[in-house]
């Protein structure tokens, strides 16, 4: 079987490429991406190339562009060029130039992709690349997932290559008389992984000549059993979710494995391991813990999953100087659970006469307030430390937060309390929860009704 037909095999078999799609081929200019390019050319796939001059090898760096001119030329295939200062980039983000160039080059795929239509981004990737990351997975600490090693697909990135060795990607191009350039840093040892490719693998074949092979038939039956794990977790994680937005802690006790549970819902938020074992031994309730972009937040029973941003927004002031519909820029935190869109809170401002006909609303999401005494303009506001207002149906002042905590209200929904506040300063309103009694309706005696409600 050819190197054409490998490839083709493995491109039927995940499923990876479509005879009427067009896909973009990323060429460095190496052995392996020339092989991957002549092979697809070769299948009759219909291809661009895409290669990124990170200018770090100075004269190098620009031979390997006009040699990825010249080959695309030679081959009939358009060529898309980008290049970058890695140095600076790394340095601005604090990353090595390794990090850097790998944030570069697929920033700049995908980029592409989307700017001409490309169906998916072709990799040359190869089996000695899956067994060298497996193993440096091995090397750095890993789980099941680490074990699998590169997927044949991952969102756009295509990885044809997986099923040949970079022996029989040379092989090929000798039969073919192909020309194509060496990276003189692939020659260095200061990576890490080409410590392993030039000193640990060989070692490791003089026990067993097969161990790249072996390596990569473990990973393919480790990314099948995967499956069914991870197919298995979803489900569970699905069972446990509740309708407000959080994870039912008990439920998630009762999984085979809760720590595998939690690691899916949160270790590609980045929490460590170390956040996760503290999450199921240390049950507090207002716990949090902080990830760059996220907030875990342990209220109840229920472990909510929300933005940082969000969680750390400060709320603004809405002046309400009448009656009408008003919108303030934020909802309730938990509606922002795992991520959701932000929402909006929207108050209807509307006076109804007191008569006979007149009926309270009982509803927590309606204040009824006696209008004349009350005086705009009204303030919509973010509940404040030492905030204090009577609670309809007591006789004395509380602190707001005491009412909250009192009458159970969640830390997510507590976080985002609003009140109504008047012009003299005093609350009218704890937002969902009780009206102050000073300003509720009396029936006898008031004329006029002050309704607000959430939409």
């Amino acid at each position: 079987m050819t190197f054409p037909d490998i490839i083709q095999r493995f491109i039927v078999r995940h499923r990876l490429m479509r005879r009427d799609g067009f896909y973009l081929v990323a060429l460095s200019g190496g052995a392996d991406s020339v092989a991957l390019l002549r092979a697809l050319v070769g299948l009759g796939y219909r291809v661009a190339a895409a290669h990124c001059n990170f200018r770090l090898r100075g004269a190098e760096s620009d031979r390997d562009e006009m040699f990825c001119e010249s080959l695309c030329q030679t081959l009939g295939v358009t060529l898309h060029k980008a290049h970058f200062d890695t140095t600076a980039y790394a340095e601005l983000h604090k990353i090595s130039i390794e990090m850097a160039a790998r944030d570069l080059r697929y920033g700049y795929f995908e980029q592409l992709a989307k700017a001409v239509g490309a169906d998916g981004i072709c990799v040359a990737h190869h089996r000695d690349d899956q067994v060298e990351t497996v193993l440096l997975n091995l090397v750095r600490g890993t789980g099941l997932r680490g074990l699998q090693g590169m997927r044949p697909r991952n969102g756009r990135v295509l990885r044809p290559m997986l099923g040949v060795s970079r022996r029989q990607a040379q092989a090929y191009l000798d039969h073919l008389g192909q020309a194509f350039v060496v990276d003189s840093t692939n020659l260095e040892t200061d990576a890490m992984r080409n410590k392993l490719r030039l000193q640990v693998l060989p070692l490791l074949e003089q026990i067993n000549p097969a161990v790249k092979e072996n390596v990569a038939r473990m990973t393919e039956n480790v990314r099948e059993a995967g499956k069914v794990v991870e197919h298995a977790t979803r489900q569970a994680i699905s069972a446990i979710r509740s309708d407000n937005g959080g994870y039912r802690l008990k439920a998630l006790d009762e999984l085979p494995s809760p720590i595998y549970a939690l690691r899916t819902i949160l270790e590609w938020r980045g929490f460590n391991r170390a956040q996760l074992l503290e999450m199921l031994a240390h049950r507090r309730d207002g716990a949090t813990w902080m990830s760059n972009h996220w907030v875990a937040v342990m209220d109840r029973d229920y472990l909510f999953v929300v933005e940082r941003k969000a969680w750390e927004r400060p709320l603004p002031n809405l002046v309400i100087p009448e009656r009408g519909i008003y919108r303030y820029p934020a909802g309730p935190l938990t509606a922002l659970a795992d991520g959701a869109e932000e929402t909006a809170t929207r108050l209807r401002l509307e006076l109804k006469n007191v008569d006979a006909n007149f009926q309270i609303d009982p509803s927590a999401t309606v204040a009824n307030l006696d209008a004349s005494l009350v005086k705009y303009p009204l303030v919509v506001r973010p509940l404040r430390k030492g905030d204090r207002f009577v609670p309809l149906g007591m006789k004395n002042s509380k602190l707001a937060s005491d009412f909250l905590t009192d009458h159970k209200v969640p830390l997510l929904l507590r976080r985002r309390q609003l009140v109504v506040q008047d012009d003299r300063g005093d609350i009218v309103w704890l937002v969902g929860q009780r009206v102050d009694g000073r300003f509720a309706i009396c029936p006898g005696k008031s004329s006029e009704a002050l309704i607000i409600q959430l939409l």
